[in-house]
Formats: structure tokens, C-alpha cells, sequence
């Protein structure tokens, strides 16, 4: 990033930026033990969703019901490439197909499908994380928005997607792995990625894309673009008006959030070992949503905080009454709308921040009283 960029970037951006660095990069490794971390990494995956739709939903205006599409695109991805480096012949001797994963030996596939094929490579599976998704993103965005079809529309859209594609996976079951989807993933170019040491060196990866990927988002939110979305998001045909084209900007935003999905969906599978079509339909969309929501849909370190937060809470909270979890997502969600629609970024913004000066006030120090002030002061 050009240091141009970084100076630009408000004091209290940069500080919020440092906060959560420190507390993803030392806190928690430091406080938890390794199968804690990995489950925040888990989290953490769910947080380029969230940092994704600020910028789509938050900052363009564009809600997206189907942001689990791109997470599970990109994860099937890292999967598929796992799949078949843990499907060699000297592992899958016992099958009557060695050399194939082991689902398709199970519905008589006896042949790898061609689309399988450049999954074989690690380079080409990266460059198919980011690619697909966005691929798949922007022939949504093209059909959609050069049609004006936005808002409740396109939301509806989206989520009729995730739908659709579900189906689809669980379907083709001798290709995809269906309802169990891809599983036993254990090894990325030889390395066992099960090991506790592994798992750590996953989470600090996982780490540092976020970051990265939440200054990107920073530098979008401050630049022309950034600006330009919010003007689409208020006020669509003025913007029109004098001379923009908002169905470009609208598929750019649009496919920009299916990137950073996508590579959350990789760092799932990796970090997880694992990737089903249970995280590409509806619930699981819907879900990303009220993480964005909760946290604060137009605050990027906001989202990160709320896909955390609302992570953990369903992890406890499922535990005790699962039956009653998407209840309770439900009632949250309903709760956030209208008791705090900026979600936890509006609360600190309006209710913490102002405190601050005054909680510093007191804590500063009071200056050395010399004997020449004294003798002045009674004077």
C-alpha cells in the first residue's frame, strides 16, 4: 500500500486498527489454548463476510442474502485441492479406483472429471479461490444490476441462489461430496495441517489476510469509489444523473465482497478440515448478515467484532438450548434493527466515545506544585 494511502487513514481508524491487531495477534493467542484459537480462527473466517459487506451493503447500499455462496465457492476450492493431494494412489489403494477421492469411488465414479483437473495444482487452486467466486459474482452483478434490479429484489434474488446452488452440491453427490461434502482433508503440499503446531500457523495466516484484507477495505471506504458508493447508497439517480455509471460501480463492490468471501471459505476448510454445503444456502447467508449487522454495517472493524461476538454467543448459547439458536439469531436481529441500528460501532460511537475525554481528564496527573507557586498562590 503506498504510504501516500496510510497517512491519509484517520487517527481513529488507525487506532482501532492497532487495537484489534494486538488482541488477534497477541491477546488471544496468548490467552487461550490451541483448540480455543482454532475455534476463533474459525470466527475470524466469518469476519471477511462481515468486513465484505460493509462495503457492498453498508457503504453501496446492495444487501446480499447469498454472501455464503462466494464463502462456500472459495472454500470448495481449498478443499478440492486438499481432497485430491489426500487421494493419492498409495491412500486410496483399497479403493476399486485408487488415485480418485473417496465419495466418488463410493457412487461408481471411475474417472477424475475434467473440471477437477487443474485442482491438482496449488497455484491453480489459489488463483480458483479467487477467481470463480468472483467470476460467479459478477455474472449475478451483470444480470442484476444492468437490469436496475436492486434492493428488496436483489436480496430475494441472492437468496434464491444460495438455495439453488445448495441443491445442487447435495445433488451431485459423486462429484461434490454432497450433504457430507468434502471431508478428511489433511495435508497442504505435504504438510499435515491437523497438528496443534499447524493449526497455530493457520490462525496467524488467517490473522494477517483479515488485517490485510480490512485495509483494503479502509483504503476503498477513503478513496473516490468509497465516497461514490455512499452517494449511490442515498441518492442512486443523482448520481446517475451526473454522469456515472452505478451498474459498473454496483458489480465492482459486489465482486470485490465475493472476493473477500472467498478467501475466508479457503481459510475455513484449512483451518476447519473440512467443507459442506451446510455453510453455502440460506441460513448460514443470513447469518453473515447479522454479523455485519450486530457489529455495524458501516464500520469495518465493527463487523470483525460482531462475526466474533455473535460466533461465540452461538457456540454457547447452542450448546445448552440448540433448538432455540435461530430463535435467538432471529430475535437478535430484530433487536439490532430497532434498538441499535448502527449496531456495536453506533453504541461505542455515541454512548463510550464521549466519555473518553473526561475518564483521561481525571486520570491525568496533576502538575508538581513548586515552592515558588505556592509562595505566589498565597500571596
Amino acid at each position: 500500500m503506498p504510504a501516500a494511502s496510510i497517512t491519509r487513514f484517520p487517527r481513529h481508524d488507525a487506532i482501532a486498527f492497532a487495537v484489534l491487531a494486538v488482541l488477534i495477534l497477541a491477546v488471544f493467542p496468548l490467552a487461550l489454548d490451541i483448540f480455543r484459537l482454532n475455534l476463533v480462527g474459525k470466527y475470524l473466517t466469518y469476519a471477511f463476510v462481515a468486513v465484505g459487506l460493509v462495503l457492498c451493503w453498508g457503504y453501496g447500499g446492495i444487501l446480499s442474502l447469498g454472501q455464503g455462496i462466494f464463502f462456500g465457492l472459495g472454500g470448495y476450492c481449498m478443499a478440492m485441492f486438499l481432497k485430491l493431494e489426500a487421494s493419492s494412489p498409495e491412500n486410496t489403494a483399497i479403493q476399486s479406483t485408487p488415485g480418485i477421492p473417496d465419495f466418488m469411488d463410493w457412487n461408481q465414479v471411475t474417472e477424475l472429471p475434467w473440471w477437477w483437473m487443474p485442482f491438482n495444482s496449488f497455484p491453480l487452486a489459489l488463483i480458483a479461490i479467487l477467481l470463480v467466486p468472483t467470476a460467479f459474482a459478477y455474472l449475478i452483478g451483470a444480470a442484476m444490476f444492468k437490469r436496475r434490479v436492486g434492493g428488496v429484489y436483489f436480496a430475494i434474488i441472492t437468496q434464491a441462489v444460495a438455495a439453488i446452488l445448495t441443491i445442487l452440491i447435495v445433488g451431485q453427490q459423486g462429484y461434490t461430496g454432497g450433504i457430507n461434502g468434502m471431508t478428511d482433508l489433511r495435508t497442504l503440499l505435504g504438510w499435515d495441517i491437523r497438528t496443534d503446531s499447524a493449526k497455530l500457523i493457520l490462525y496467524f495466516v488467517n490473522a494477517v489476510l483479515l488485517l490485510g484484507v480490512m485495509l483494503i477495505a479502509i483504503v476503498v471506504k477513503r478513496s473516490k469509489l468509497g465516497r461514490i458508493l455512499i452517494a449511490m447508497r442515498d441518492k442512486e439517480d443523482r448520481v446517475r444523473f451526473s454522469g456515472y455509471d452505478v451498474a459498473n460501480f454496483k458489480i465492482f463492490v459486489f465482486c470485490l465482497a465475493a472476493a473477500f468471501s472467498a478467501i475466508g471459505g479457503a481459510m475455513f476448510a484449512l483451518q476447519v478440515g473440512f467443507m459442506s454445503p451446510s455453510f453455502v444456502g440460506i441460513v448460514p447467508s443470513i447469518e453473515m448478515v447479522i454479523f455485519c449487522a450486530v457489529g455495524g454495517r458501516q464500520s469495518i472493524f465493527g463487523a470483525a467484532y460482531g462475526a466474533l461476538l455473535v460466533s461465540y454467543a452461538k457456540t454457547a448459547f447452542s450448546e445448552s438450548f440448540p433448538e432455540l439458536w435461530l430463535f435467538a439469531m432471529g430475535g437478535l436481529f430484530i433487536a439490532v434493527v430497532m434498538a441499535f441500528p448502527n449496531g456495536l460501532a453506533g453504541i461505542w460511537k455515541s454512548h463510550v466515545e464521549p466519555l473518553l475525554p473526561r475518564l483521561f481528564n481525571r486520570l491525568r496527573p496533576l502538575p508538581a506544585v513548586t515552592p515558588a507557586a505556592s509562595e505566589a498562590a498565597a500571596e
